[in-house]
């Protein structure tokens, strides 16, 4: 990482970059909601146009002055001008893997600091290679996976590790995250994200391997041997059995980057699986399987061509999406699982109050930019690419439960 830039004096504290877009939507209306529109956030909305940018405004109840900015991932222009006006953006245009790297850079140049919903690692370990030491010079710090993946996943293992150094004096080397229990549909962006990821892959034979690689984040280190997360098994510590958990891929990514921005802060044989519980006994083994089978029949029709563009007809299109009473029907609970090497056990639960993939994840995101603009200092976290965990930890904790509906509770210890 860099050395710290001063803050620079901008003419919006945060810009909602795709606003027009579904989630870009209900990320305003959290702002709004949360902070109104001409409050202490001087905040706007961007998108490709204007005029869909006013309808999303009216829709939202918001006043006709709050600002509208039209930027567009394929003009580095508009891009560049957006960057320099802001503090920090929020970045809700992907596939990012398509649309998101002109951003990334504007930001990277511009100092500007950066929160996405990007759960595509191998765009992700592409972006930190090519621009980390332009961030790095310019202060701006960029923060992938500001949503459901991956933060309730991240900052859960910072919260359980921050426990066992406070309880035990050492930390857990051996954690397990379990999704107790979910309601709610992963968004469309999240699955055009998925089929553009295997898209890349079948030209990519190198892109496969980024994919499979528990370390892909974590540059120049490569830990302890860890679980495949394929496999279905009656976890005891759990009390369960447990099937695989589609976005694991993902988030045991960002937690082992965590580790390693923190200075191998839960140990350099720190291990780390996330898995689905599905009960006890023989129907938790039939239900396991059963789910197993399923996930394995939708990945390889997923790895089919002819399918992935069938797939793409049926997708959420633009500013689509579930109803509000859906979303507030939603909700997840995550158990986390965490063992000492002086034998202490620890179990954490990061519960959120909506659908995981629209209602959560709008509010995650937008909290998120809020805290890395006022409450991070440039002295305690330089330019660079960040996880939530690393770049925000407890100062994001704080302001997730206050603001966004999430908790995070330690139910032993």
């Amino acid at each position: 990482m860099a050395t710290a830039k001063p803050a620079l004096l901008r003419t919006y504290d945060l810009i909602v970059y795709g606003a027009s877009g579904f989630t870009g939507r209900l990320v305003a209306e959290h702002l709004l909601g949360t902070y109104g529109a001409t409050g202490d956030i001087r905040w706007a909305m961007a998108g490709r146009s204007t005029g869909k940018l006013a309808e999303v405004r009216d829709r939202i109840g918001a006043p006709s002055s709050l600002p509208l900015i039209a930027a567009d991932a394929g003009d580095p222009a508009s891009l560049k001008t957006m960057a320099e006006s802001a503090t920090v953006i929020v970045s809700t245009v992907g596939p990012y893997q398509l649309y998101g790297e002109g951003l990334v850079a504007a930001c990277a140049a511009a100092g500007t600091d950066y929160v996405d919903l990007c759960g595509e690692p191998a765009w992700m370990a592409a972006m930190i290679r090519k621009y980390g030491d332009a961030a790095g010079a310019s202060g701006a710090r960029l923060v992938f996976s500001c949503g459901f993946d991956s933060i309730p996943f991240d900052l859960g293992v910072f919260f359980l590790e921050q426990q066992a150094r406070t309880r035990f004096g050492e930390p857990a080397r051996r954690v397990r995250g379990r999704v107790r229990k979910m309601k709610g549909t992963f968004s469309g962006g999240t699955a055009a994200s998925l089929l553009a990821t295997v898209d890349a892959a079948a030209r990519d034979p190198a892109m496969r391997k980024t994919l499979s690689d528990p370390f892909a984040l974590t540059p120049g280190f490569a830990g302890a041997d860890q679980p495949s997360g394929n496999e279905v098994f009656e976890d005891i510590a759990a009390g369960s059995w447990v099937a695989p958990f589609m976005m694991a891929m993902i988030n045991t990514k960002a937690v082992h980057r965590s580790n390693q921005l923190l200075n191998y802060a839960y140990g350099r044989d720190f291990v780390y699986d996330e898995m689905m519980m599905t009960g006890s006994g023989p129907a938790g083994e039939k239900r396991a399987k059963a789910l197993a089978r399923r996930e394995a029949v939708q990945n390889a029709l997923i790895g089919f061509a002819p399918t992935r563009a069938l797939i793409r007809r049926f997708l959420p299109k633009p500013g689509q999406g579930p109803s509000k009473a859906a979303r507030d029907a939603g909700f997840y609970d995550i158990l986390l699982i965490g063992e000492t090497s002086g034998g202490h056990s620890l179990r954490v639960a990061v519960k959120g109050d909506k659908d995981p993939g629209y209602g959560s994840t709008s509010k995650m995101i937008a909290e998120s930019a809020i805290c890395l603009a006022r409450e991070v200092s440039h002295e305690a976290v330089g330019g660079g690419f960040w996880t939530p965990a690393s770049a925000m930890g407890e100062q994001l904790i704080g302001r997730l439960q206050a603001k966004a509906g999430v908790t995070f509770t330690l139910e032993n210890g």
